[in-house]
């Protein structure tokens, strides 16, 4: 469980063991406004859709070489030949020419057969190219509502510093009018008035940087969900969320099935492991049979007629014998692909793991934050109060009042930074381990069907 502190996002949080995640986790924020970028975003998004693009073409790909390297060829011919022949390419000069048209007519089948499963294999590697394709869609989809979600997170952090902000130069332009007052009825100095002066406009200087920030946010949160920079986005503030108060755990075994990104580099590893076995059928014999059935005829409507049919049937088998140590190479290639290929995915596994670990910490460290970070701000408001009120009773230093509005100033920042880290770092751990895709009602149909 991780600490508490005052506020909405102070709530403590309870990690469950085998907690299963929903598919739209997001709305375990319980944003209306949240849930509904979230969803703009997943059917706009131009990233999305170039995904979605490429596994359809995956899929078509994969279809087109089952058909050709399973199935027997079949082709259908029709040709008319106007000709020319001469009696000398028959050894009889003295039979002069002809002219004639010939019609033919004929169907032609080819198949492979597959000794040494190189058409088997290469099917594999292009199921497994597709498998890839689908697992960067989910990658897709999880990486666009984690920053949707963030960002918006951000945009309601950068919103409440501003406002947060605003009420600061607000208070301190009141306390610079107090200090001027008193200089001229000669109870402060000219260095008390260009101080608190310097304050506010130190303060007012933090304001266009937060703006700016906050509509870069605003701008990256209307092009994430596939509008223009400019294109009006949902209100959303720091008060208006839900911190989930249990939060799920998976043991590493599950965590490996979840994430895409580790799915999509299994699927890799597969690939390579398919080429290494088209390479290796490349080095053994080849069998190709063939046949042919139709006619000639020297009129289109002779064809198919007494004396006209024609047929052939062969086969062919192609050994190779010496290609200059080309194919034992391209094998020792594609061992080595497969090589690279297991540690890349040995990578993807640690790095996930890595992620679950970071946003653990992160989750207890960030709560322990706002509890220190609310304390500071309370701490830091009661000593301005009490500051401001012996400062009029002429009890302290003006020194002493700036020190304690910027301490207030920088204490009210922190603890926003604060509560917006606790819900980034909730979202983060869902994104972490995997987003749920497995309880989307598409991928359930997937698995009844099966």
């Amino acid at each position: 469980m991780t600490a508490d502190a005052p506020g909405p996002a102070g709530n403590a949080q309870t990690f469950v063991s085998d907690r299963d995640i929903p598919a739209d986790w997001w709305t375990l924020f319980e944003s209306e406004a949240l849930d509904g970028l979230v969803r703009a975003s997943l059917r706009d998004s131009p990233t999305v859709d170039s995904a979605k693009a490429v596994l359809r073409s995956a899929q078509a790909t994969y279809e087109a070489q089952r058909g050709a390297l399973l199935m027997p060829a079949l082709d259908g011919n029709l040709s008319a030949t106007r000709e020319k022949v001469s009696g000398a390419a028959f050894g009889a000069p003295s039979f002069g020419s002809s002219v004639f048209t010939l019609y033919s007519a004929s169907v032609t089948v080819s198949y492979r057969l597959d000794l040494f499963g190189a058409s088997r294999r290469q099917l594999e590697g292009l199921r497994a190219q597709t498998s890839y394709e689908r697992w960067e869609l989910e990658a897709a989809n999880l990486s666009l509502t984690g920053n949707v979600v963030t960002t918006a997170i951000n945009v309601a952090s950068l919103r409440a510093q501003i406002a947060a902000v605003t009420t600061i130069v607000g208070s301190q332009q009141d306390q610079l009018n107090i200090v001027q007052r008193q200089f001229n009825a000669g109870g402060a100095s000219r260095a008390d008035v260009l101080a608190q002066t310097s304050q506010l406009a130190q303060t007012q200087a933090t304001l266009p940087a937060l703006e700016k920030a906050f509509a870069q946010a605003q701008h990256r949160l209307a092009v994430l969900s596939g509008r223009t920079p400019d294109a009006e986005i949902p209100t959303f503030e720091l008060e208006r969320f839900t911190l989930p108060s249990e939060l799920p755990l998976s043991v590493p075994a599950k965590l490996l099935r979840q994430r895409p990104d580790v799915q999509a580099a299994e699927a890799l590893l597969h690939q390579a492991s398919a080429q290494v076995g088209v390479a290796t059928a490349n080095l053994f014999p080849q069998l190709n049979l063939s046949g042919s059935i139709g006619s000639d005829a020297l009129s289109a409507g002779t064809l198919f007629g007494s004396g006209t049919q024609t047929w052939s049937a062969g086969a062919s088998l192609l050994q190779p014998l010496f290609h200059g140590g080309e194919l034992r190479a391209k094998r020792r290639a594609a061992l080595a692909d497969l090589d690279n290929a297991a540690a890349q995915y040995r990578q993807v596994v640690l790095t996930a793991m890595q992620d679950v670990a970071d946003t653990l910490r992160a989750l207890e460290a960030d709560a322990r934050n706002l509890r220190a970070q609310a304390a500071a701000e309370s701490t830091a408001s009661a000593s301005l109060e009490i500051t401001t009120k012996q400062f009029a009773a002429g009890g302290v230093s003006h020194v002493a009042l700036l020190i304690a509005q910027r301490q207030y100033s920088q204490a009210r920042q922190s603890r926003v930074q604060a509560e917006a880290a606790r819900y980034a770092d909730t979202a983060a751990l869902f994104q972490a381990l995997g987003g749920g895709w497995w309880n989307r009602k598409d991928q359930a149909d997937k698995v009844n069907k099966q």
